[in-house]
């Protein structure tokens, strides 16, 4: 750094905000082909498009968002709907989704809402704020249908079935469910029993049908799934179900880490005496002890194309809804019967 703080290689600006004609000029071209460069606009030739680049650089030059939205009737803004941050999913999805936003040249406006009529109320509040539109997630899409929704708000929904003119982007959960459920199968296990989520998430209503077809195609009468509510404590409290269980497939990794401390207290080694296979991959699943074998979601390519189907959407693109694959991450939780 120099003696003034200006990093190397870029000029020290005039105070104040810099202005298109400064950047013009340093660039050599008029201030209609900044404003071109500003806006994206394709009558602009590559060679000419990097000197006025370089130059914003070089100057700090940063577009005024009034301005722009003037402009483009668009705020850059994007709204994030959701229910609850206390999820692991959830705030997984946070994390992912601002970072895809801010790569895409959007803000991000964080919403919490409980019931449809809180949906409702925070869709306004982003239609008052200027959102160009809105990501639900997971809990708060189930809500979607009976909102109230302002009909210039563009949305995409995480976690959630297509219909009702929504646009749906979701993990393959039933896939996963399908790879959990056939790899404690070839290790012997039979029947597989299920720790599912709760009955209102689309999620956990996935992983379940996942589970319960690919034991029928097996010719294997399915156990009655036991339901916890996605914490460790609701996996610590249903273990007494699976007492005669060789194998449990849980529908996410907190209440498998519940599951596996009650097994310990029981006295049952995992994985010589029950295999364990959780849902998430989070970040600590591999210092469970033992080691988890779980379901890997990939988030961010999630929250990636929900923001693509979003921008899309607010851009006049093409804005489609997408399944992300799940992969089996093999850890020590399962082994063979």
């Amino acid at each position: 750094m120099t003696d003034d703080d200006t990093p190397p290689g870029r000029r020290r600006a005039p105070s104040g905000r810099v202005s298109m004609a400064q950047v013009a000029a340093l660039a050599g071209v008029s201030g209609q082909t900044v404003s071109r460069v500003v806006n994206d606009s394709p009558r602009v030739d590559p060679a000419t498009r990097s000197r006025v680049e370089h130059a914003m650089a070089e100057l700090g030059y940063r577009p005024h968002p009034a301005a722009r939205a003037l402009r483009t009737g668009r705020s850059q803004t994007i709204g994030l709907v959701v229910t609850t941050l206390a999820t692991v999913g959830n705030s997984r999805m946070l994390q992912a989704t601002a970072e895809a936003a801010e790569e895409r040249g959007y803000a991000l406006t964080v919403v919490t809402a409980a019931g449809a009529d809180g949906v409702s109320r925070a869709f306004h509040r982003l239609e008052d704020q200027g959102a160009d539109g809105a990501i639900v997630l997971n809990e708060a899409s189930a809500l979607v249908p009976a909102s109230d929704r302002p009909a210039g708000l563009r949305l995409v929904v995480v976690d959630a079935a297509d219909g009702a003119g929504l646009r749906a982007v979701h993990s393959d959960h039933a896939g996963g469910a399908a790879l959990a459920t056939t790899r404690l199968l070839e290790l012997g296990h039979t029947p597989v029993h299920h720790l599912a989520g709760p009955a209102d998430s689309f999620a956990a209503a996935e992983r379940e049908r996942g589970w319960r077809e690919t034991l029928v195609e097996a010719g294997i009468e399915p156990p009655p799934a036991v339901r916890g509510d996605w914490s460790a404590d609701s996996g610590y409290a249903a273990a007494g179900a699976f007492a005669a269980a060789s194998a449990v497939f849980c529908a996410n990794d907190q209440m498998a880490l519940g599951l596996l401390r009650a097994l310990a207290d029981a006295g049952r080694r995992v994985p010589e005496d029950v295999a364990v296979i959780g849902f998430d991959d989070v970040p600590d699943a591999a210092n469970y002890r033992p080691p988890l074998t779980t379901i890997r979601q990939d988030f961010a390519a999630l929250a990636q194309r929900a923001v693509e189907a979003l921008a899309a959407d607010i851009e006049g693109g093409a804005a489609d809804g997408a399944v992300i694959g799940t992969t089996l991450v093999e850890r020590e939780s399962h082994a063979p019967r």
